[in-house]
């Protein structure tokens, strides 16, 4: 499918939970075909952060992926997962994915960082191999030519970047730092900031750094510079060293704030493992997930779902697409992508979603991680936000927001 440049129009809904309205506008005029008869096994290759700076988030989306693949084939479904390490870096990412495919892996999930995604996408492209990445969040995916066989379950950043720039703003930010690493994911939500907060006639300045610099001191000082009075950080596990160089030049930890790539309940020990208090009052957001699979999930990872019904909801797409098109080919099943998730009878898991399809029935997949309805471009039109903060060294869920994501223009 091509990739059109579009728009976003984001509604944020309160901080109290509230469920994301269904949109069944049509979606795709297109209807799965009827599940062929026949024994085709998909075989789903993971390409996911076992090591690196995002190996904090690889377990819930590691265990998710095998919790989706054990569900599947439990239902009937013949698929077969094949596993291997992104480790984090753009350029061992591609080792792995051309080992996977040379193994027999006719579909990708991963990868995590949408910086490490955009190492192998041509390559994906190129064989016509779908991909879906359960936390890849960059806007480049949504406009890129070399994109037509991807698609996430986690919303792009637009929605992120006005959730943040209204919490931060709300509570009296006048002008705030972006201390930014310098990759596709960091540059594009900075940007998406800056305009978020120009719109609430917020100053904010994007300080961009080397993710692998040996020291950070030259990003805090900028930060000084600007004498700002918030701070906002787009970083993944090096952040933890910003936020240390923050503490000790006075900024207040209720001054800072994370966006998802920093989202971590370890993140204290990591700036202080002495003093779990280190960061009281510092708050963060990531996108959420059903409470009904946190809960089956949480118990397996030591607490950690983050991601994790994102990756399971990709592993279900892929598996119900190549059903709904018969066929374990790259073009069939990206073809049915956006079928199987708009636009039918609503079912939430693979056997229910199964049991329509053998009967003809047009089916709309409501995953785990709530609806997903996605668009022509293969991006959720949905997405659920929670908010936690740091409160006597625990980090503790404040509120949740809702994100309807409508694609105008």
């Amino acid at each position: 499918m091509r990739r059109a440049r579009r728009f976003w129009a984001v509604v944020i809904v309160a901080l109290i939970a509230a469920g994301c309205g269904n949109d069944d506008d049509g979606g795709d005029a297109r209807s799965p075909a009827a599940p062929a008869p026949g024994d085709a096994e998909l075989v789903i290759g993971s390409v996911m952060p076992e090591t690196g700076s995002l190996a904090l988030f690889g377990p819930a989306m590691i265990v998710s992926i095998d919790l989706a693949v054990q569900d599947i084939q439990a239902a009937g479904g013949n698929v077969r997962l094949l596993t291997g390490d992104s480790a984090t870096d753009p350029d061992v990412a591609p080792e792995t994915v051309n080992r996977l495919l040379g193994e027999g892996a006719r579909v990708i999930v991963g990868a995590s960082a949408s910086g490490v995604s955009q190492s192998f996408i041509q390559t994906l492209y190129d064989a016509q191999i779908p991909q879906c990445s359960p936390s890849n969040t960059s806007t480049s995916f949504s406009t890129q030519e070399n994109a037509a066989y991807y698609f996430r379950t986690v919303p792009p950043t637009q929605a992120a970047a006005l959730i943040l720039a209204d919490m931060v703003a709300g509570e009296g930010a006048t002008n705030v730092a972006l201390p930014t690493r310098a990759d596709d994911w960091g540059n594009s939500l900075a940007a998406l900031l800056v305009q978020s907060f120009d719109a609430l006639g917020v100053e904010s300045r994007i300080i961009a750094y080397d993710e692998d610099a040996a020291s950070f001191d030259a990003t805090v000082a900028a930060i000084e510079d600007m004498r700002a009075d918030a701070v906002v950080l787009i970083s993944f596990a090096e952040g933890a060293q910003i936020i240390r160089g923050l503490l000790e030049a006075g900024v207040p930890p209720t001054a800072i704030y994370g966006s998802d790539g920093i989202y971590a309940p370890n993140l204290n020990e990591l700036v202080d493992p002495t003093n779990p208090s280190v960061i009281d009052g510092f708050k963060a957001i990531t996108v959420g997930g059903g409470e009904e699979f946190n809960l089956r999930l949480a118990p397996l990872t030591g607490g950690n779902v983050l991601y994790g019904a994102q990756a399971y909801d990709c592993v279900a797409v892929l598996a119900l697409a190549s059903l709904a098109a018969g066929s374990t080919d790259g073009a069939d099943i990206i073809g049915q992508v956006q079928a199987v998730t708009t636009g039918g009878e609503k079912c939430s898991d693979y056997r229910g979603c199964a049991d329509l399809m053998a009967d003809g029935v047009d089916v709309d997949y409501d995953g785990v991680s709530g609806p997903l309805e996605l668009d022509e471009v293969g991006d959720p039109r949905y997405g659920k936000y929670v908010v936690a903060e740091f409160i006597d060294g625990e980090f503790v869920v404040i509120g949740t927001r809702d994100a309807d994501l409508a694609a105008v223009g």
